[in-house]
């Protein structure tokens, strides 16, 4: 997705520089150039506004709800917010390199401040991540103004975070469909964790969101994992059915359901 409206903020940085712009009522992050990192529409600040945000969650289907969460890289703070606020005892942390974009995502994406809930931590995530544990969920969207950013896609990060979650607990990767490294970070991915993975793409020759399992998920029959994704539906307004029938149908994917 590439446009680049009417600019209202710029910020340079020794990293990426940020700039926001915005277009009918809704509010865009720019990395280095005019690619749409994140968005936000101002008269909904705490929906997720681009769909693969909403299918990072996709994972909820096979999931208890997480106690705790990790989210690496902070971008506008979409993530964040809807699961501040649709999650009120979740525990969150998010990690974010540039000093510059948790200006932004304060100042014009309205992340609220640190709490007892909350915390946004200024750090390399691929530093952050050693030594951690405890985590029941790891949201990792890890670009700049390229594509992925290799440090959070290498063998060793990945590795990392297996070691950071609980025995249950879950990756969820956001990946671009036509980077050239695509299949590499997959692969990685597929032996790090097992085979316990499962790709759910969010738009056509777009993103694709892999869900990483420290351990196979107690499979559900067919009428389980259907009235739970109704019932996710139902109280988090996000299209779960249609999440569903798309890991059923995505190739790659058939040995996960068996």
């Amino acid at each position: 997705m590439r446009f680049f409206k009417r600019r209202i903020h710029k910020a340079v940085s020794d990293l990426d520089t940020v700039e926001i712009s915005e277009q009918n009522g809704i509010r865009y992050l720019h990395l280095g150039n005019d690619t749409v990192q994140s968005a936000m529409r101002i008269a909904a600040p705490n929906a997720l506004e681009l769909t693969y945000t909403q299918a990072m969650l996709g994972f909820l289907l096979f999931t208890e709800t997480p106690a705790n969460a990790m989210l690496i890289g902070l971008g506008g703070g979409s993530l964040t917010k809807f699961l501040y606020h649709q999650f009120p005892a979740m525990q969150l942390t998010a990690v974010e390199i540039n000093p510059k974009v948790i200006q932004a995502a304060r100042q014009f994406f309205f992340v609220p401040d640190d709490d007892e809930r909350l915390r946004v931590t200024e750090a390399d995530a691929a530093q952050f991540i050693v030594d951690q544990e405890g985590w029941d969920c790891i949201l990792l969207d890890g670009f700049d103004a390229g594509f992925q950013v290799e440090a959070l896609a290498s063998t060793d990060f990945y590795s990392r975070c297996a070691q950071a979650l609980t025995a249950t607990g879950v990756l969820s990767v956001n990946l671009w469909g036509s980077d050239p490294e695509f299949d590499i970070y997959l692969q990685r991915l597929t032996e790090v964790f097992e085979q316990r993975i499962v790709c759910l793409p969010a738009e056509k020759r777009g993103n694709v969101l892999v869900f990483a399992f420290a351990a196979q998920p107690a499979m559900q029959s067919e009428r389980l994992l259907q009235q739970r994704a109704q019932q996710l539906e139902a109280g988090l307004g996000l299209p779960f059915v249609n999440f569903l029938e798309r890991l059923k149908h995505t190739s790659g994917n058939a040995d996960f359901f068996k």
